[in-house]
């Protein structure tokens, strides 16, 4: 126990506990979420955190620990010695509620519940955040109450480790020191890329999202509810907190599929002819056959199944956005079950969405299981699934038509892409994760991407780009050239594996980063424009870099590269826009404009718009126009000026964003 000098703080008057408590509720909340036990489950740490910090409110006047007074406030602001009363109980209950165990736990739970918060048929969780979030959780995972409660004050408070220990002693903790030396070792570096994770939706328990509890089960339990009133009401508080021998893997499911008609029964797995690739018009996941060395494993089958139809506590579940998490509608079709690293693996096709479940070989820890819609996914979009992601790395599960596989850095266009060994069931090595290793929301020095050829049995010489954004799936990149001269036809898209689409994404490889955990299908870099700069300049490049999430939202961004920058240089943004069809097939006009500073220092309006722009319009505060898709006028620093074009058919367009 820390021993330092502190000035005692005087009494703290309930009417100063509760306002404290009011200001302060969103972060009080998240940090006993941080703090209570990871072994919980969401949901229950969600409500067990709410009611931590509801019931920190004292009975009366009471002052706060002396040493743990003297500590910084909130998230490190001056000392509060009403936010160190309230923190101080917040903390002792989430670091009690850790050390306890069997009937003490589920009598502390018990104990009035009713005036607290409390859900019925539904399961609260936190939105789910994107890979760093991830690997965070699961690290803290590893830790105890005390070692989370040092980590989410020295991170999410700012308190230096003095100050840590201090308040860990306040709140009960036995051995602060070693507390705090197991923080230090799960957070690494820490700092200011760690307090950002902290601070995102992945640990807000204010910000929740719901989905319904098992409703055949509960239908059943409704219908037994008048035979057994009091069974149920025993049941309520014992069943749903009885523990699980950490080593019996089955424990990762809290019950099995209801009712003899469910689809999600290992015999009714549907398996495709390994053959089927070759001669079907369909390319997509119902031509995959499955593969793995324990795909006949009858168990670990049956326990994947069973938690896909009832997540039990140890089981981190996520999806990527509009993906649905419930039950198949017929039996989904087997991929894959097998050995990936220190996990076995399974991963289903239900027609609509691809199912991973994972779990430890040892049987301790969390298993996973995650959704991602695929739905019409074709030779490219459905060439992959991730089967597995450790310190950095991805392993991919190919589709049975890839005949070559390598592995590029968009970063470096001009290098030939370097071979990716492939094994018997469709496993890749090890791939390193754009962006893995580098500072938190910085792209790093390479951004390593998936080459793959298709067997020529289904076409010839085809090969395409894929990038890991940190969904089950890798997203398609594509490219089209600028337009032709004259009244040559439009350009179409093509893969991005030439050197002048190889250029062009270099200089957008690092954008891609913002989109991790979208649920992202593909992405094209469309060179709509070539314009010549003022005042002798070279030819500049205008870039709609446009994206298509699998749910079918997409989003749209132009940017200007100039000439004579560096091969991975980042073009500028001249526009976005959200929930578009910009740059698409079915918004295949475009127009942008940037403000541009010569060489000679003068400040320039430039615009440009797709080939069926003729006739580019400026006014607000630049008043000009051109005839074509260009415009190119002196102009004030900072002008703010509205463009606008006209196209063949006479209709206006506005420009992007």
């Amino acid at each position: 126990m820390d021993t330092s000098e502190a000035t005692a703080a005087g009494p703290v008057e309930v009417e100063e506990a509760e306002a404290s408590i009011v200001e302060n509720y969103p972060h009080l909340v998240r940090l006993a979420y941080l703090t209570l036990p990871a072994a919980l489950g969401r949901h229950r740490r969600v409500l067990a955190a709410h009611t931590l910090v509801q019931r920190a409110l004292p009975r009366g006047r009471r002052a706060p620990d002396p040493v743990a007074a003297d500590a910084g406030g909130p998230r490190g602001g001056p000392p509060d010695p009403a936010y160190a009363l309230v923190r101080q109980e917040v903390l002792r209950g989430a670091v009690a509620h850790g050390a306890e165990d069997g009937w003490r736990k589920r009598a502390h739970e018990a104990r009035g519940w009713l005036p607290l918060p409390h859900v019925w048929g539904l399961r609260l969780h936190p939105k789910a955040g994107g890979t760093d979030e991830l690997t965070l959780d699961r690290s803290l995972s590893e830790l105890g109450s005390p070692a989370r409660a040092a980590f989410a004050l020295s991170a999410l408070e700012g308190l230096a480790e003095r100050e840590v220990r201090q308040v860990l002693a306040a709140a009960g903790v036995a051995d602060p020191r070693t507390a705090v030396a197991e923080a230090a070792a799960a957070a690494g570096e820490g700092g200011e890329p760690v307090r950002a994770l902290l601070g995102g939706g992945e640990f807000d328990p204010c910000t929740v999202q719901a989905r319904p509890t098992d409703l055949l089960r509960r239908r059943q339990h409704l219908r037994a509810a008048g035979l057994a009133v009091a069974a149920v009401a025993v049941a309520a508080v014992l069943l749903p907190l009885a523990g699980s021998d950490d080593g019996d893997p089955g424990s990762y499911a809290a019950g099995t599929p209801a009712g003899s008609a469910s689809p999600l029964e290992s015999s009714a797995l549907v398996r495709a002819d390994a053959a089927l690739w070759e001669h079907t018009s369909r390319m997509d996941f119902t031509a995959w056959p499955a593969r793995g060395g324990r795909k006949d494993d009858t168990e670990l089958l049956r326990r994947a199944l069973a938690v896909w139809s009832r997540p039990g506590e140890r089981v981190q579940v996520s999806a990527t956005p509009g993906t649905s998490r419930g039950l198949p509608a017929q039996p989904p079709q087997l991929l894959y079950a097998g050995d990936v690293g220190e996990a076995a693996v399974v991963v289903l096709y239900d027609g609509m969405r691809i199912v991973r479940y994972a779990e430890p070989q040892d049987g301790k820890g969390f298993a996973a299981l995650d959704f991602a819609r695929v739905d019409d996914a074709d030779v490219t979009t459905g060439a992959a699934v991730v089967v597995g992601r450790v310190d950095g790395n991805t392993r991919f599960l190919t589709a049975p038509w890839v005949d070559d596989a390598q592995t590029r850095d968009l970063l470096q266009p001009d290098r030939a892409g370097q071979p990716l060994h492939v094994a018997a069931d469709g496993v890749t090595n090890p791939v390193r994760t754009p962006g893995a290793g580098a500072p938190a929301g910085q792209c790093g020095t390479a951004w390593p991407v998936l080459q793959f050829r298709s067997s020529t049995k289904i076409v010839e010489q085809h090969s395409f780009l894929l990038t890991d954004l940190g969904d089950l799936t890798p997203v398609h990149l594509t490219y089209t050239p600028p337009p032709g001269g004259g009244s040559a036809p439009a350009r179409q898209p093509r893969e991005a594996t030439g050197s002048q689409a190889l250029l062009s994404w270099a200089h957008s490889a690092c954008r891609l980063g913002a989109l991790r955990g979208l649920g992202v299908r593909a992405v094209e870099n469309w060179e709509f424009a070539e314009q010549r700069l003022p005042e002798g300049g070279a030819a500049a490049s205008w870039v709609c870099t446009r994206t298509d999430t699998w749910r079918g939202a997409g989003q749209a961004m132009v940017q200007f590269q100039p000439p004579g920058s560096s091969p991975t240089a980042l073009a500028a943004v001249a526009a976005q826009a959200q929930d578009t069809n910009a740059c698409s097939r079915f918004g295949q006009h475009v127009l942008a404009g940037v403000m541009w500073k010569s060489p000679a220092g003068h400040w320039f309006l430039l615009a440009a718009g797709s080939r069926g722009v003729t006739k580019v319009s400026a006014t607000g505060g630049v008043r000009a126009s051109a005839d074509g898709p260009l415009l190119a006028v002196r102009a004030e620093r900072g002008a703010n000026a509205k463009l606008t074009g006209r196209l063949t058919t006479g209709r206006t367009l506005d420009a992007l964003g």
